[in-house]
C-alpha cells in the first residue's frame, strides 16, 4: 500500500510540472501577431472586425486558421455544421479535452470576443510542442459556426447542433436579411474546403475549457486579471404585442384613443420599477427592440410590439418576474389586446465543482508568477458555446477583463499581459485534464 501510494504521489508530481510548464512556454509575442493576423479579415479602418458567419471574410477567417492548426501539428475536421476541429494526438484514443470558442463577429465586433478563445486553444497547442509534452488524451481546439446569430438566428447554432443534432435541420431554414438560407450558406462553407475530412457530430469529449473575455466591467473594477467563471446566468425572452386603435393625431381626444403607445410605455415604466424595487442587482432587464405601427408622425399608434429580456442567476427571480409581468399588463384591459408570448427561456448552467477548483489552481499560478491579485469567481451574464457543452461533457470557462465593459465594438480591447496571464491559465487547465 505504502509503495502505491508513493508511485501515486510522483505521478501527481509529474502532472503537476508537466502542467507548469506547459503554462511557463505561453509566448506573449506569438499569440498576439495571430491575434492581429486574424483580425485582418474583416478588419476596418476603426481598429473593429466585421466578419459575420460564413460570408467570404468568414471563409478566408477558417483557411487561414486551418492552415495555422496544421503548422502546429495539428490534423483538421468539420462536421454537418461547418465546426471546424484542430486535434493534437494523445498517446491513448481516449475521448479529447476541448477548449477554443468561435470565430464569427457582430457586423461590428472588435478582434477578440470569441477569436482570442480559437487563438488562445492553438497556443496552449504550440505550447505543449515547445515544452516536448505528450499528452494522455488527445487536445482538440475547436471553432464553432455562428455562436454571434446576428446573421442567422439563433445564436450558438455550432455548439448547440453539435451536442443535440437533431436542431440542424431546423437550423438550415434560418434565413438572413438578403434571404440567403442558413443551409445554402453552410454548404457552401463546406464545399470550400475539400481538403478537410468530416467528422460526426456529438463525439465524447472528456471535458471543455472556453476561455473568453468578460465582456462587461466586473473583472476591471475589481482589478482581478482572471475570473473562474462559475456558470451562466438563466434567461428568459418575451415578445409584447399591444393593440390599440390607430387614429388622426389632431382630431381624436386624449381621452377617447386607444392609444397602443401609451400603454406599451405604461408597462415599460412598470417594468422599470419592478425591477428597481423588488429586483435590484439581481435581476437584468432589458426592453430591447421595438416595433411601432403605423410608425407615423400624426398617426396615434395602433400596434407596439416590444421584447424584454430579463436574466438571473437565480432561477426563481425570473419565474417572480413572469408573474410580476403577467400581473402588471392585466392593468392595461383599456389599451385594447395585449399579448404576452414567451420566444426563449433557459435554466442557469452550473460548472461543475472539480473543474472549477482546477480552473481555480491555473488562474492563481498564473497570477500568482506576475504578482497580481488571485482570480475572482464570477457569473456571466452572457450566453457562450459553453452553456452548451455543459450538457454534453464536464465544462469550464475563464474570464479575461474588458476595457470599460466593452465588447460587440469596435473599442473591444484586453491589456495585453491579461491575454497572455488567460491563455497561462488555460495551458495548465487543459494539460490537467488531457492527462487524467
Amino acid at each position: 500500500m505504502k509503495k502505491e501510494l508513493n508511485v501515486t504521489n510522483l505521478e501527481q508530481q509529474d502532472q503537476t510540472v508537466a502542467c507548469e510548464r506547459a503554462q511557463d512556454h505561453v509566448q506573449h509575442d506569438r499569440l498576439q501577431s495571430v491575434i492581429a493576423e486574424l483580425a485582418a479579415f474583416g478588419g476596418r479602418s476603426d481598429g473593429g472586425v466585421s466578419r459575420e458567419t460564413l460570408t467570404d471574410k468568414d471563409l478566408q477567417a477558417r483557411r487561414y486558421l486551418i492552415d495555422l492548426a496544421r503548422s502546429r501539428g495539428c490534423s483538421v475536421k468539420i462536421d454537418d455544421c461547418a465546426n471546424l476541429f484542430f486535434r493534437r494526438p494523445g498517446t491513448s484514443d481516449l475521448p479529447p479535452v476541448l477548449t477554443g470558442s468561435h470565430a464569427d463577429t457582430q457586423p461590428v465586433g472588435g478582434k477578440l470576443d470569441g477569436a482570442y478563445g480559437v487563438l488562445a486553444g492553438l497556443e496552449v497547442i504550440a505550447a505543449l510542442n515547445d515544452a516536448g509534452i505528450e499528452t494522455l488524451r488527445p487536445v482538440e481546439v475547436v471553432a464553432w459556426t455562428n455562436e454571434e446569430g446576428c446573421r442567422f438566428g439563433p445564436g450558438a447554432m455550432g455548439s448547440s447542433a453539435f451536442v443535440d443534432p437533431s436542431y440542424l435541420p431546423i437550423y438550415r431554414k434560418s434565413v438572413d436579411t438578403k434571404g440567403v438560407s442558413f443551409g445554402d450558406a453552410l454548404d457552401l462553407a463546406l464545399e470550400a474546403v475539400p481538403d478537410v475530412p468530416r467528422r460526426l457530430m456529438a463525439e465524447p469529449m472528456s471535458a471543455c475549457v472556453e476561455l473568453h473575455i468578460e465582456q462587461g466591467p466586473v473583472l476591471e473594477r475589481a482589478l482581478v486579471s482572471l475570473g473562474v467563471v462559475t456558470g451562466i446566468q438563466s434567461v428568459r425572452w418575451y415578445r409584447i404585442q399591444v393593440t390599440g386603435t390607430a387614429g388622426h393625431a389632431g382630431t381624436m381626444p386624449m381621452g377617447e384613443r386607444v392609444d397602443a403607445m401609451a400603454a406599451a410605455v405604461g408597462l415599460a415604466q412598470q417594468l422599470y420599477a419592478y425591477q428597481a424595487v423588488e429586483a435590484g442587482e439581481k435581476l437584468r432587464l432589458t426592453l430591447g427592440r421595438w416595433l411601432v405601427s403605423p410608425n407615423s408622425i400624426n398617426t396615434i399608434p395602433g400596434a407596439v410590439e416590444f421584447t424584454v429580456d430579463v436574466r438571473c442567476a437565480d432561477e426563481q427571480v425570473l419565474v417572480q418576474f413572469e408573474a410580476a409581468l403577467n400581473k402588471i399588463t392585466q392593468a392595461y384591459s383599456w389599451a385594447g389586446q395585449i399579448e404576452i408570448e414567451s420566444i426563449f427561456s433557459r435554466p442557469p448552467t452550473h460548472f461543475p465543482a472539480a473543474m472549477l477548483d482546477l480552473i481555480e489552481m491555473a488562474c492563481t499560478r498564473a497570477c500568482s508568477k506576475a504578482s497580481l491579485d488571485a482570480p475572482l469567481r464570477m457569473t456571466s451574464g452572457a450566453f457562450h458555446d459553453a452553456m452548451y457543452l455543459a450538457e454534453h461533457c464536464p465544462t469550464a470557462m475563464i474570464f479575461v477583463p474588458s476595457k470599460g465593459g466593452v465588447s460587440h465594438n469596435a473599442a473591444e480591447e484586453t491589456a495585453p499581459h491579461e491575454l497572455f496571464l488567460g491563455v497561462q491559465a488555460l495551458a495548465y487547465a487543459v494539460t490537467s485534464l488531457a492527462n487524467a
